[in-house]
């Protein structure tokens, strides 16, 4: 795996995997009894249900154990007027002259859809280390890339409301 991530990805898996152990465990555990209870398991939904449920627990803390063991801990320690990691990066786009606005963030942090980009993906990776004015070349595989240019750079505090990325 060896993914880049901040301290504070590693504490918020952390803690994901200690509510999921203390709390949901429980629950899911709770639920299987409660179907096993209810008789006949040939034809019983709901256990199958709380079996898959609890399975999807467990399958989840190996999986957050598994890339807090593999990870790579990254600081943000870009400068002031440097693309790097929680840095609210907007650029044009050369090709149809569009504006859009991304902020870089680790990989279990991405949201593409909320303009939430991975300092891993092509163009976090191209973006790191630019300033404003800069024309960076985003190459996305063998055959296609395209140029961006920096617009504006915001440094944007970590934020605890972005949600790590559930699998």
């Amino acid at each position: 795996m060896n993914d880049r991530l901040t301290k504070k990805d590693i504490q918020k898996m952390e803690e994901e995997i200690e509510h999921r152990k203390l709390v949901i465990r429980k629950e899911a555990l709770e639920a299987v009894k409660e179907a096993r209870a209810q008789g006949d398991l040939s034809e019983n939904f709901e256990y199958y249900a709380a079996k898959k449920y609890k399975n999807q627990n467990e399958s989840r803390i190996r999986y957050l154990e598994r890339m807090i063991k593999t990870a790579q801990i990254i600081e943000e320690d870009t400068k002031e007027d440097e693309i790097g990691l929680n840095k609210t990066v907007e650029v044009r786009f050369v090709e149809d002259d569009t504006i859009e606005t991304y902020r870089l963030v680790t990989t279990v942090r991405n949201n593409p859809l909320q303009g939430l980009i991975s300092i891993e993906s092509p163009i976090g990776k191209a973006l790191v280390g630019h300033k404003c004015g800069d024309v960076v070349h985003v190459q996305v595989n063998s055959e296609f890339g395209y140029d961006v240019i920096v617009q504006s750079i915001i440094n944007t505090p970590d934020d605890d409301s972005i949600a790590l990325r559930k699998f």
